[in-house]
């Protein structure tokens, strides 16, 4: 049997702008993410008395792409628990949804001040041939930590539009997969959402960009699998953003 037929990559330059989701996307912080929950949940399960352990396929159908206190009490239902929500500002030894989902950024900082983050070399080169031809660019990403993640990566100042999950939580931005996030970044760069790509790694987030009915979903396979993208709503799927490059010339 030979081998598929590479999928034709669509023109980016048919568009107006571009928005990255950031974990999975342009950083491998995604790794990060996936190990803070592990350690924090694995502890809470102990805690609770959970016999169900933590898989890999939690982090995918509950937590990943989604804001942080949304996944927390996702994760929770999965396993029969119910918190009182609490507030943002609970410590995070709080029982409540919003101390587990501080507990856990608690876990992900000490390791992004330990092990640090560099973009992705193919997502780096097409970000900077992007704004070279003068495409506009935003980052989308539900996470709270995107601004500490942007600038130890050495790439906040290519961006001057974050949508991130401080961003959600003042303007009451419904978390992913509602398009809500994706709609706002597109008004603030001053493009409709037809005229604009998205690039995700999450099925949650692949699902609010198709929801937004935005021009192109590119899904980049980080380790959900590409069939799952695709029944999300990717119109291609991609496992570096460099696939592009050729095409961007």
């Amino acid at each position: 049997m030979s081998p598929p037929a590479p999928q034709a990559l669509p023109d980016l330059d048919a568009f107006r702008a571009v928005l990255f989701d950031l974990d999975g996307v342009l950083t491998p912080t995604a790794d990060l993410h996936m190990h803070a929950w592990r350690t924090m949940f694995e502890e809470l399960f102990v805690q609770k008395g959970v016999t169900l352990p933590y898989t890999d396929d939690d982090y995918f159908l509950h937590l990943d792409g989604k804001q942080r206190y949304e996944g927390v009490a996702s994760l929770l239902r999965s396993r029969g628990i119910e918190l009182e929500w609490g507030f943002p500002t609970d410590p995070s030894t709080a029982d409540t949804v919003c101390g587990i989902g501080n507990r856990k950024n608690d876990v992900f900082s000490r390791i992004l001040q330990e092990e640090g983050v560099q973009p992705y070399p193919g997502s780096l080169a097409l970000l900077d041939q992007l704004r070279a031809k003068g495409m506009r660019v935003a980052i989308v990403s539900s996470s709270k930590n995107a601004e500490t993640v942007l600038t130890a990566a050495g790439i906040r100042d290519r961006f001057p539009v974050v949508v991130d999950g401080l961003v959600a939580a003042r303007e009451t931005l419904a978390s992913k997969p509602s398009p809500d996030m994706f709609a706002h970044a597109a008004t603030a760069v001053g493009v409709a959402p037809a005229d604009a790509v998205v690039f995700e790694d999450a099925i949650s987030g692949v699902a609010a960009a198709r929801a937004g009915t935005f021009g192109l979903v590119v899904g980049v396979d980080r380790g959900v699998g590409p069939q799952a993208l695709f029944d999300a709503g990717a119109d291609v799927v991609v496992a570096d953003l460099g696939e592009f490059l050729e095409v961007a010339e």
